[in-house]
């Protein structure tokens, strides 16, 4: 099993304490800039083991009476249809997805705020949508020369042709479906509204990562920057807290960029700026919970390897870069790690070599690897989560958990009335089969029992999955690699 690098209980009673401390610092109301997933915050989970995926959510659950929920979203990205990686879903349908979230944690949401807003059709016609369903919607406009005009940033031609926001609580927690939604933006827009209101506001920053209290290069910040390689991010040392302090500490270029829009609207309005850094203006107490930094360490490294190589199956699909290939190329190499780092890639790619066809292979909790090859009954993937339970279950290779008579119905079903050309069963497919046997076939019921054991578990797959496949194996919580290649030489591929 992974090491649990990371203290989760730890974290939650001093993340809530320390945000509790700068409300009281602010007094009468605070926006709070939440960056990073707060419901399904994976990327930590996997970079951070031990760390929770909910963890940010049940923190800010315990101040939810105080609490009022805005989510920004870019108007560009409703445009473009912009994915969520993780979930498969876009921006705009993520937006309703966590305002139902929020709402099943009892917390109030106020409103959506569409961002670099210039007229777009699509986001015009969003904008009808949320308010049918009774969402306020406001409109944030894009201003030239951001972040580095200030004089016309904090004016009635900047921030002053924005929507002004109504809110009703203390605690404003600004969140978005993803990264670049210009949920800062938002924040400083407000701030010089509320003084134009005759409020006065604070603001603080609740970003995961980089973390701000470990190395420049340690692998966690590392792979932040894997993660956020289509955004041009780059972790970098906050030089205004080295010259205010005399220490190092890290953060990323966008909040360094907009610091002195931060420092001169606090000046503005107060007189004098409580924050001397974009480190200051944080609240993150990540790396105050870290407790096994080699498990740390291994886990991100792992995780830039997983960047990698789906920089690569983007790119094959049409949609990524060489460019963001080679910005995880150079991270890999300043993490001093290689593909060969990850062991399920050669057991794959050794199984395919053997059998002349598309195979995968997964590392078990124990560190065993499993492989599965493609045959006429199952795909590959299939082939490896059955191998897999069945080494988990403590049953031998030549054990049959799942017998042809269902397999072969499904198959028919497939081919003659659904409308497949391929025959062999998804991963789905396999599952259903193995919990019909399971009725009946004790082994099978065995193998069932294992499939918890498969969350964390890494995979790699000699060609890109499947959506079906590709969405089945998340469910169940395996980390997928795949070469940047299709089966077949086909145009479309689903």
């Amino acid at each position: 099993m992974d090491r649990i690098g990371f203290d989760n209980e730890q974290y939650l009673k001093m993340q809530s304490e320390h945000i509790k401390e700068r409300i009281a610092k602010f007094g009468g109301k605070l926006y709070l800039e939440f960056g990073g997933k707060l419901f399904d915050d994976y990327h930590a989970s996997r970079v951070l083991p031990g760390f929770q995926p909910d963890s940010k959510i049940r923190m800010l659950g315990e101040l939810k009476a105080d609490v009022e929920i805005v989510i920004a979203i870019h108007a560009g990205d409703i445009e473009k249809n912009k994915v969520r990686g993780d979930l498969g879903i876009t921006y705009d349908m993520d937006v309703l997805r966590l305002i139902d979230a929020f709402r099943g944690y009892g917390l109030y949401v106020g409103s959506v705020v569409l961002t670099r807003f210039t007229g777009q059709e699509s986001a015009i016609a969003y904008q009808k949508k949320l308010e049918s369903l009774g969402i306020k919607v406001y409109r944030h406009y894009p201003i030239p020369s951001y972040p580095s005009n200030v004089p016309l940033i904090i004016s009635e031609e900047g921030f002053g042709k924005n929507d002004y926001i109504e809110t009703s609580h203390s605690l404003i927690v600004v969140t978005a479906p993803g990264p670049g939604s210009g949920k800062m933006a938002v924040c400083l827009s407000q701030l010089y509204q509320e003084h134009v209101h005759g409020v006065n506001a604070g603001y603080a920053k609740f970003e995961t990562f980089p973390i701000w209290n470990i190395p420049l290069q340690h692998p966690v910040n590392l792979a932040y920057e894997a993660a956020t390689a289509d955004l041009n991010d780059v972790n970098m040392i906050d030089p205004y807290h080295l010259e205010a302090y005399g220490v190092s500490t890290v953060n990323y270029n966008r909040d360094v960029e907009v610091f002195p829009v931060l420092k001169a609207m606090f000046n503005t309005i107060y007189g004098s700026s409580p924050y001397q850094s974009p480190t200051d203006m944080g609240v993150n107490m990540v790396g105050n919970c870290i407790v096994d930094d080699d498990a740390v360490r291994e886990a991100s490294q792992q995780e830039i390897i997983r960047r990698y190589f789906n920089a690569l199956v983007e790119k094959r699909k049409g949609s990524g870069s060489d460019a963001i290939i080679e910005k995880v190329q150079l991270l890999m190499e300043k993490a001093h790690i290689s593909s060969q780092d990850r062991t399920v890639i050669g057991a794959a790619l050794q199984k395919e070599e053997i059998t002349g066809a598309p195979a995968a292979s997964i590392s078990l909790p124990n560190g065993q690897i499993v492989t599965g090859k493609t045959s006429p009954l199952l795909g590959a993937c299939s082939a490896m989560i059955l191998n897999a339970l069945k080494v988990l279950a403590g049953l031998p290779d030549e054990v049959k958990v799942i017998s042809p008579e269902i397999i072969e119905p499904i198959q028919h079903l497939k081919v003659a009335h659904l409308g497949n050309h391929n025959p062999r069963l998804h991963t789905d497919e396999i599952l259903i089969a193995l919990t019909i046997s399971a009725n009946s076939d004790e082994n099978a019921e065995k193998c069932m029992e294992q499939l918890a054991k498969l969350n964390g578990c890494e995979m790699h797959s000699t060609v890109i999955l499947s959506q079906v496949d590709e969405k089945t194996l998340g469910k169940l919580g395996i980390r997928i690699t795949c070469e940047p290649r299709y089966q077949n030489k086909k145009l479309f591929h689903s």
